[in-house]
């Protein structure tokens, strides 16, 4: 899954750490909550989600592609915008990206939640029933999928 380059960041969040690799583009959830406000507090962690979405509380769509490198060997390419795992990742809470991490055909208008696997999906489907279950909206669709299966979606996680 990826993002491409043309998106706007309006608000951003520095403040936690991810314990895992995953790819730009993935909706993060708390995993552990820090306490207080402390910026380097090493238990503020998020996670992709990899099981059903309900009851998950999102923190933003990451930024950054975690890697475990052996940094001994080789250096995190900064071109890219890796992040060592383990390290502090970049979330974005409000403003707008075209991704191709989208499950469903979504329409301009509709509603973006998070779906599992941190995907962003156009229907509140709970995938262990699949009943109508009302999961965390975390946008809006400006866009269908285009032939390569990206869409713009704006992001209001507030």
């Amino acid at each position: 899954m990826a993002l491409k380059a043309d998106r706007i960041e309006t608000q951003t969040d520095v403040s936690f750490f991810m314990d895992e690799t995953a790819t730009r583009g993935v909706i993060c959830t708390v995993s552990s909550g820090g306490s207080g406000v402390s910026m380097d507090d090493a238990n503020a962690k998020v996670t992709a989600r990899n099981a059903a979405a309900s009851g998950s509380k999102v923190v933003g769509v990451l930024l950054n592609d975690v890697v475990n490198l052996d940094l001994t060997r080789q250096h995190i390419n900064f071109h890219q915008d890796e992040v060592q795992k383990g390290s502090k990742v970049t979330l974005l809470q409000i403003g707008q990206v075209t991704t191709n991490n989208i499950s469903g055909t979504p329409a301009a208008g509709d509603p973006a939640y998070l779906g599992v696997s941190g995907v962003f999906s156009n229907a509140a489907v709970d995938d262990n029933t699949g009943k109508e279950k009302s999961y965390y909206r975390v946008g809006r669709f400006l866009s269908g999928k285009d032939q390569s299966d990206y869409a713009k979606v704006a992001i209001n996680i507030a």
